[in-house]
């Protein structure tokens, strides 16, 4: 037998052939049912981008983790990358559409605005940045590469016609993980910074001296875990620091407590210390966010599992600081002659009140306190940011009772960070803006979301208070969370610009102001 016939007599084998009853079976379709997928496509997921932003800057080739911006002309903007790269741009060039980086086909697309500045010379992540404060006269960017380098940067009129310079570069610990600007003007380009290791460091840059123009003013040693933030008082006389180990200090850099006759509390080092081992204070899990109210009454730590410990500092008098104008110096040894000064003409000794006082054991949230933030006076709030999403709000004049929880302020992803409008660049768009307008309160999350929140009244606010919301970067798993962000005002009207994820940074148009 050929093995065509043995095909045919297969095909007509009858076990294979349908029956006369099951060939005239008619099957009707139900459209509710849904058709059978390939399931390459099952893991194909279209991701749904909507843009509201007017600019943006991707340059970087990875996530970006900080952001900052010039305090005179704050459309200058600097970020820092896990690209290892820091760069600066401005952000005053409106632009239309998507980056191009968000599209298959990058055209037609619009271009990302052009830097100023590309800042090479980390081996790792730069993962904090900071203008120097008064005037901006220094960049400094710090890695996990342990280096603090800092760049001359000139007047914002002159850029960019003028190049920035690299100045200084130091390095005494293996991670920085955080800097922050002195804002005390008697002490001009100051900055301080945690570490890894759990120390403290704060510097003044001089650059008249390139060969030491990074000035170690002071060094901390009493965190034993890594110090995860630090706050300066609003006048910048005061430091405080908190670490994993759940510990919290006040210190004192420029000796202005000590010329008011405050003492020191841990080893002559703290004005004010607390840790675990006081139970009143202990937060299983680690301190990771502080926050000194604008009085510089009291200053605020968030940590692990919604903890909030609201603790009392000394008040410094208003005589030592007046006489200090006087013998001002950002050497360290400066600070001494300041003491002396002060002692001498008899300035009235501040009181220590409630200084290293628990006044507050505040839980709200349910999961890590990633930031924190005080209104400016006349109001009187404290904003937390927590992991589980969740925004309360505290009011301080009332024992810090809770007056708002918005709990899915960015659905289930991490709130990065908090931080009220200042009255300056308040947005009018929304509301009568006859007052203050330091209401306003701006928040970014992993969502990929920034929102603004407008946060007078209680709980029953209508949509919690939700303002407005930007979108544009990623989130939502995606990769594209917003690490940070700083507002301002440009011509009139407010301006957000964030730090991505997704490694991009997006400029807002935020209303008139």
């Amino acid at each position: 037998m050929s093995g065509n016939d043995m095909h045919i007599q297969e095909e007509d084998d009858p076990s294979e052939m349908l029956d006369a009853d099951e060939a005239a079976e008619e099957i009707t379709a139900d459209p509710d049912h849904p058709m059978d997928s390939d399931p390459e496509e099952e893991d194909m997921q279209e991701i749904s981008l909507e843009n509201d932003s007017i600019a943006h800057f991707d340059l970087h080739k990875d996530s970006l983790f900080c952001i900052a911006a010039h305090p005179l002309d704050p459309s200058i903007i600097a970020t820092g990358a896990g690209d290892d790269t820091a760069y600066i741009f401005s952000s005053a060039t409106p632009s239309q559409l998507l980056p191009t980086s968000y599209e298959s086909n990058p055209e037609p697309g619009r271009k990302s605005l052009e830097p100023i500045a590309e800042l090479k010379g980390h081996s790792d992540s730069v993962n904090a940045i900071a203008f120097t404060l008064p005037h901006g006269d220094f960049l400094c960017t710090a890695g996990l590469d342990g280096r603090l380098r800092a760049y001359t940067i000139p007047p914002p009129s002159r850029l960019p016609q003028q190049q920035c310079k690299f100045l200084a570069e130091v390095q005494e610990v293996e991670e920085i993980n955080w800097l922050a600007p002195c804002p005390n003007p008697d002490y001009p380009n100051t900055i301080a910074l945690g570490a890894s290791d759990g120390s403290v460091w704060v510097y003044t840059v001089e650059g008249s001296d390139p060969a030491s123009a990074l000035q170690v003013q002071q060094a901390y040693y009493l965190h034993t875990a890594p110090c995860t933030a630090g706050a300066w008082s609003p006048d910048g006389k005061l430091l405080a620091t908190v670490s994993e180990e759940g510990s919290l200090y006040v210190w004192d850099p420029f000796e202005e407590a000590a010329a008011a006759g405050i003492r020191s509390q841990s080893s002559g080092q703290a004005i004010v210390g607390l840790t675990s081992d006081d139970q009143r204070f202990a937060v299983e899990g680690g301190l990771y966010s502080v926050a000194i109210s604008p009085t510089a009454a009291f200053v605020a730590v968030g940590g692990a599992e919604g903890n909030i410990r609201v603790i009392g500092l000394p008040r410094l008098s208003s005589g030592a600081s007046t006489i200090g104008n006087a013998t001002k110096s950002p050497k360290a040894g400066g600070t001494k002659n300041k003491a002396g000064a002060a002692k001498q003409t008899g300035a009235p000794e501040s009181s220590t009140g409630q200084a290293g006082q628990i006044l507050a054991s505040l839980q709200a949230q349910t999961d890590g306190i990633e930031t924190l933030a005080f209104s400016k006076p006349p109001l009187t709030l404290l904003a937390a940011g927590s992991v589980d999403g969740s925004i309360a709000l505290f009011d301080i004049a009332h024992r810090f009772a809770v007056r708002r929880l918005i709990r899915e302020a960015h659905d289930e992803y991490a709130v990065v960070k908090v931080e009220f409008v200042s009255p300056s660049s308040s947005t009018g768009s929304n509301t009568n803006t006859s007052g203050s307008g330091g209401w306003l309160l701006t928040s970014c999350g992993m969502d990929g979301v920034v929102r603004r929140w407008d946060t007078r009244g209680g709980t029953a606010a209508s949509g919690q208070g939700l303002v407005k919301e930007w979108r544009g970067h990623r989130g939502e798993g995606e990769g594209g969370g917003v690490m940070g962000f700083v507002q301002s005002e440009h011509e009139g009207r407010g301006r957000i610009v964030t730090a991505g994820d997704d490694g991009v940074s997006l400029i807002f148009d935020a209303g008139e102001t």
